[in-house]
């Protein structure tokens, strides 16, 4: 349930529309609800503006047609990060309007239409093509939590006048995600020509000392640009979510 859902219902029960047995029922399961493998968040929205998603790694399919299934009941829209391709056929026959992203592994569903939100777009900005995956899994993060977004893909360091070229698109961005393997170099680049919010995503590509990733972290970590916070190895999702929330801010 999200603000403008939770005020419709209190409008109605106030105006003898809703009866007070029919809005206990829907908020009987306003905080959570328990289905046997998983205790579904359905106060999230309400907290932070957005539904919970599903991270469908280590999860087995039955499970996740569980808890897709009982979330879906409810009319709003679902994202299922690190979902893998034969995880998500049984999710495409159980729900037909949904659709699987194999670039970004991950599966939405939307049943309403995506509010658009926002002060300006968000760019990401990918390394390699190797990275791609991490990258995708950030825009359409991105775009389901209802942000513009533009994409900028194998601009990396070893030319980096690929990167130079397209100053156009670093200028007009409002928050910019650079997602970067191997030494993680670019975020450095990118922070150092631009005055908005910059988030470095380190992926898990590279030959063997770059530590599946530690390296590209460490890189990042150690940025001597300004302006540039650092997620998780691999974390598109994390990284899109803080990318939205600087994009969506406002007063207090």
């Amino acid at each position: 349930m999200n603000p403008t859902e939770l005020q419709t219902m209190l409008t109605a029960l106030s105006e003898g529309k809703l009866s007070v047995a029919e809005g206990m029922e829907r908020l009987r399961t306003l905080p959570f609800e328990d289905v046997g493998v998983a205790m579904i968040d359905r106060h999230r929205e309400l907290r932070q503006g957005a539904p919970e998603v599903v991270f469908g790694e280590g999860k087995s399919g039955e499970q996740l047609l569980t808890i897709v299934g009982r979330m879906a009941e409810h009319g709003g829209n679902i994202l299922v990060t690190r979902l893998a391709a034969d995880k998500a056929g049984p999710l495409l026959e159980r729900h037909p309007g949904a659709a699987y992203d194999r670039d970004a592994r991950a599966l939405t569903l939307v049943q309403k239409p995506v509010a658009k939100c926002g002060i300006g777009k968000i760019l990401v900005v990918c390394a390699g093509t190797s990275d791609i995956p991490v990258a995708r899994e950030a825009s359409l993060t991105a775009r389901i939590l209802g942000n513009e977004v533009d994409e900028l893909v194998d601009v990396g360091v070893a030319g980096i006048h690929r990167l130079l070229a397209r100053a156009d698109l670093l200028q007009e961005a409002a928050v910019i995600i650079v997602v970067a393997g191997m030494e993680g170099a670019l975020p450095s680049v990118v922070g150092g020509l631009v005055s908005v919010p910059v988030i470095a995503v380190p992926t898990s590509i590279g030959y063997g000392a770059a530590f599946g990733g530690v390296a590209a972290l460490l890189g990042m970590l150690n940025s001597c640009a300004a302006g540039v916070t650092v997620v998780n190895i691999d974390n598109g999702f994390g990284a899109a979510f803080a990318a939205h929330r600087i994009n969506t801010r406002r007063e207090p």
